[in-house]
């Protein structure tokens, strides 16, 4: 497989000889209002540009995975770029109605069993905070990818560490884990995705996987840092585990 991290929560994944694209925000650098009550609330959204062009991005792509509709993860520079007749997974029929009513004619909800040209798609659970922001935050899911040609791969989505992500570490024991690491926070309410302490227990369930930290940096209410990040996993111990990469770059396995 190869994963290329684009931006914020973007990938392209190839996978068993199929091209994913996975939570497509791909807008020009600051074409959006920030996210409000929260750090860096004067800066327009996204933060940072696209390493490489729109074309380049949705180019030869198989299928589309939306694993919730903010618009950090499905905007509308996605929207008018793709092709309307492209395969599109999505996490409900509540985000599948939206998404055909901007539309898109070949939408499909993931389930726990769903199968695309013989790759197995798992729907995972995730919880977008802990406590009361959950009302606000909404509904996300996360993927397992599984292939007898491929490494197992878990791309958990806007999720914290919970019980149920521990689940999906035990159940499918996946050997490389996308987590989204930005520990994006409003002002109250605590943390919306993993931060630190949340990677680390994922490297813990998965000593042996390899982690990919990816939605750092890219909108503005994150609060951890690539450098950050890099820092607490030479103290703990597990730097060899982890790739934290810049927008644009390439992993094979």
């Amino acid at each position: 497989m190869n994963i290329q991290h684009i931006r914020n929560a973007t990938l392209v994944v190839e996978y068993a000889g199929k091209k994913f694209l996975i939570d497509p925000m791909l807008a020009d650098k600051g074409a959006y209002p920030p996210f409000p009550n929260a750090p860096r609330d004067d800066q327009y959204n996204p933060l940072v540009s696209l390493p490489t062009s729109i074309e380049d991005i949705i180019i030869d792509i198989d299928a589309v995975i939306v694993t919730h509709l903010h618009y950090d993860h499905w905007d509308e520079a996605a929207k008018e770029a793709l092709p309307k007749e492209i395969k599109l997974f999505s996490q409900n029929e509540e985000d599948a109605a939206e998404i055909r009513n901007a539309g898109f004619q070949n939408v499909e909800i993931l389930q726990e069993d769903t199968v695309f040209e013989g790759i197995q798609l798992v729907k995972t659970k995730g919880e977008h905070g802990r406590g009361e922001i959950l009302k606000v935050a909404g509904q996300v899911c996360g993927i397992v990818f599984k292939h007898s040609t491929e490494k197992t791969l878990y791309v958990a989505g806007d999720t914290v560490w919970y019980d149920a992500v521990k689940e999906v570490m035990d159940t499918h024991k996946p050997e490389i884990i996308v987590v989204n690491a930005g520990d994006n926070q409003f002002n109250e309410g605590g943390s919306l995705v993993m931060g630190k302490e949340d990677v680390y227990e994922v490297y813990k369930a998965a000593s042996n996987g390899k982690i990919i930290a990816v939605h750092m940096e890219a909108v503005n209410h994150w609060t951890l840092s690539r450098e950050e990040l890099k820092t607490f996993a030479d103290e703990k111990g597990f730097s060899t585990n982890i790739s934290i990469p810049n927008d644009g770059d390439s992993f094979s396995f």
